[in-house]
């Protein structure tokens, strides 16, 4: 596995695209769940966990849509199958 071809994969194919929008509704959802009273209410909100809240899902759903292309251009791994 090059570190360039899952640079690649990550950065095209519409990757970059669906993984910015799975972060945006998870982390969403998730930061009105973990900080919403306070942003309801205008207090203070944690500014580094609502960023981690949306880099998270975004990270993840790029690692599986790149394991993923790695997993199915694999000749070696597809002939063992």
């Amino acid at each position: 596995m090059s570190p360039i071809r899952v640079w690649l994969y990550a950065t095209t194919g519409g990757v970059p695209r669906r993984s910015a929008i799975v972060a945006a509704v998870v982390g969403t959802v998730l930061n009105f769940i973990n900080q919403g009273d306070a942003i309801l209410a205008g207090g203070s909100v944690s500014w580094l966990k609502a960023a981690l809240t949306y880099a998270v899902p975004y990270c993840v759903s790029t690692y599986g849509a790149v394991s993923y292309r790695l997993a199915t251009d694999d000749p070696q791994r597809n002939a063992r199958s």
